[in-house]
């Protein structure tokens, strides 16, 4: 069994304010709605089990664009949207946080008898991936959250998260069944992170061609382990950088949906009237939904979607994400009863913002972009789990 990658990320604590956690849950699921109406939902495993995927769309949900809460608050905003339509979707979340995981053997097999399914063989599969990372694979990070995601056919992707209190730091581990083969021979594709000491197998006695197999790692050259893992190492500032983005994907974006606006915008959308603030939030909703893997290396532009709940890039802009929330969920809708133009749009829009960056040289004016985001968001009810943003000298809200 193949780990398909990990994410070490700051460790933050707080919680999600009611407005914006409802949203999350139906974002969540409208995205996931449209993956599955494209591609399936073998596809929906396969891009959670990949961290930088994983991390852009806890961005494009408004969530911190770096920390450790994105994992707990996406899965659990998709765990209470998608469970109660599983029979329609065709995939189950079991587990969670802290005492939500250790129901993940009832949920587990109560999800496999409705389905047909060897409850029994997936359970083994769930305390075998929480295992290796937790115990065979001593890296000094203790697993508090394990999500399993199964579909009707059995396939599954596991994303769960431990913490080291020294270093608050989080690390989130990702597995996926695409790749079976065995728990003690080779469990890992990688090992990667910064050094935490001797690494220690202790799964169980017939587990010793793992442990040799895991401590030959270390002697392998670090290029060879990093091309075949995905590993995300997230960085300990909170604000949003330059550097943090791809300043030619972004400007390519905000181009085309604030300035240039192709005359037949309106008429491709079929949506007359929607401003270009929406359709820069749509725009990066629908490259999560059908951009290919090398799209997501910079999560952080992600976050310019729909802010960040603590102000970071800036407040979350409540309307537009009602109103982003409204055209997708319409638009797969129509969908659903074979009136497929609008989510055919949508699509429409990633294509149309890989084809801007080609010729696209962008300016150097992030700093500008930045704050002119912050100053404007009160006209689009900018939200913060501080308070609501205010107008520029009207004793406007300190987020920063």
């Amino acid at each position: 069994m193949k780990r398909s990658g990990t994410a070490d990320m700051p460790l933050h604590y707080g919680h999600i304010p009611k407005w914006l956690a409802e949203r999350m849950s139906r974002l969540g699921l409208a995205i996931t709605e449209a993956i599955i109406a494209e591609y399936g939902t073998a596809e929906v495993l396969r891009r959670l089990s990949d961290p930088f995927w994983f991390q852009s769309l806890g961005a494009v949900m408004g969530m911190d664009w770096h920390s450790s809460g994105i994992t707990t608050s996406v899965m659990g905003a998709l765990k209470s949207s998608v469970n109660p339509l599983s029979k329609e979707l065709g995939i189950y979340i079991c587990g969670g946080k802290g005492k939500s995981s250790k129901n993940t053997p009832q949920e587990l097999l109560l999800y496999s008898d409705r389905n047909g399914l060897n409850g029994n063989e997936l359970l083994r599969c769930s305390k075998l991936s929480a295992k290796v990372d937790n115990t065979a694979v001593q890296d000094g990070f203790q697993l508090y959250m394990h999500s399993f995601v199964v579909n009707t056919e059995g396939l599954w992707t596991v994303v769960q998260q431990g913490m080291q209190d020294g270093s608050s730091t989080a690390r989130r581990y990702h597995w996926h069944s695409a790749a079976m083969q065995s728990f003690v021979e080779d469990p890992h594709t990688a090992i990667c992170g910064r050094n935490q000491g001797p690494i220690l197998n202790m799964v169980a006695k017939a587990a010793s061609p793992a442990r040799d197999a895991i401590l030959s790692m270390t002697a392998e050259h670090p290029s060879r382990m990093i091309a075949e893992v995905q590993q995300l190492i997230m960085p300990r500032h909170h604000d949003v950088r330059s550097k943090d983005v791809d300043l030619k994907r972004l400007g390519a974006m905000l181009w085309l949906t604030h300035d240039k606006q192709p005359a037949d915008f309106e008429e491709l959308l079929l949506l007359q009237g929607m401003g270009p603030r929406t359709l820069q939030s749509m725009a990066l909703v629908s490259e999560v939904i059908y951009g290919t893997p090398s799209r997501f290396t910079d999560p952080a532009r992600f976050s310019f979607a729909n802010g960040g709940k603590d102000g970071h890039p800036f407040p979350v802009p409540v309307n537009v994400y009602d109103e982003t929330l409204s055209i997708l969920s319409k638009a797969i809708d129509k969908a659903k009863i074979g009136q497929g133009e609008k989510l055919e749009a949508i699509q429409k829009l990633a294509e149309l913002s890989r084809q801007a960056e080609k010729d696209f040289t962008p300016n150097d004016n992030f700093d500008e972009l930045l704050e002119r985001e912050r100053s404007e968001s009160w006209k689009y009810g900018g939200k913060t789990i501080f308070g609501d943003a205010r107008p520029p000298g009207g004793g406007q809200l300190n987020l920063f």
